[in-house]
């Protein structure tokens, strides 16, 4: 079996906060002083179910604080509603910030949890006006319900992939816009399992297409992106730390080959930007 089943040897993934945000983030907790960088994103930078996440890979190899500001199922959203952790980001000699899905972000059509972002609240009356047939009270988080207006009205489904990725430019440029010192946007392309069945609603992350990045791109120092190799997503879960019921949900996350791989991408680039800082 892929899992290690949790007791003695569980993962503790020693949350903490930083400053006045209520943010829960991985720690061990970091001093936000002198040299350190900072990582900002969300499932995948936060790393759940791996030992060895991306930013403590980063430290270990450059000596160097990484501050994990990743969160589970993070949008843009959760940081342009938390001053406090743009400001710490903001004194790291270096912020790396992950391209993150289009759907958790609250836009014209539905509102999302401020800072639970993958969850649904409400949807506009716009929205409702459009997709008349769709019951929305029965919808708790994004994916389920835009799953669903794909499956039950394709030809209107068009209108929500519209307005979502037109709302992710603006918020990432906004966000980009906020922060003061160097910057690498990093886009990870889809971790799952060559062979799994395909998400209707496309690639990871979720709704975002080249021209997009181009957009936002300019409002970045530089640009990372990484293609998980073959041999890094046909290892799965293989080294996750996880209980039996989570594996559905540990196969939706990227597992430790595709955390080195990340690292291997991002290490040089950030050291480069350290220089003389």
């Amino acid at each position: 079996m892929a899992y290690e089943f949790p007791g003695a040897g569980a993962l503790d993934y020693l949350p903490c906060r930083y400053g006045a945000s209520k943010l829960l983030f991985r720690g061990p907790r970091r001093k936000l002083e002198g040299r350190y960088c900072a990582f900002l994103g969300g499932s995948e930078t936060y790393g759940k179910y791996v030992r060895d996440p991306y930013p403590a890979l980063a430290e270990a190899a450059l000596g160097l604080p990484m501050v994990n500001f990743g969160y589970m199922n993070a949008g843009a959203d959760v940081f342009l509603n938390e001053p406090a952790i743009i400001d710490a980001a903001n004194q790291a000699r270096v912020a790396v910030i992950q391209i993150l899905g289009a759907q958790n972000m609250s836009n014209r059509f539905y509102a999302v949890h401020p800072r639970r972002n993958d969850r649904f609240l409400r949807a506009s009356a716009l929205m409702k006006t459009i997709f008349g047939e769709v019951d929305f009270n029965e919808f708790h988080f994004t994916r389920h319900m835009l799953l669903t207006l794909k499956r039950v009205a394709p030809e209107k489904f068009g209108l929500v992939e519209t307005e979502l990725k037109a709302a992710w430019v603006a918020r990432m440029r906004l966000f980009l816009q906020k922060m003061t010192t160097k910057t690498v946007l990093l886009a990870i392309g889809d971790h799952r399992a060559a062979g799994r069945p395909g998400d209707e609603l496309g690639p990871e992350p979720l709704l975002i297409d080249e021209k997009m990045i181009e957009t936002v791109r300019p409002f970045a120092t530089d640009f990372v992106r990484v293609a998980p190799s073959a041999a890094a997503r046909s290892a799965g879960t293989l080294g996750m730390v996880f209980a039996p019921l989570d594996a559905p949900s540990a196969a939706e996350l990227p597992g430790p080959k595709v955390h080195e791989e990340v690292t291997e991408a991002l290490t040089p680039v950030i050291a480069r930007h350290l220089k003389g800082r």
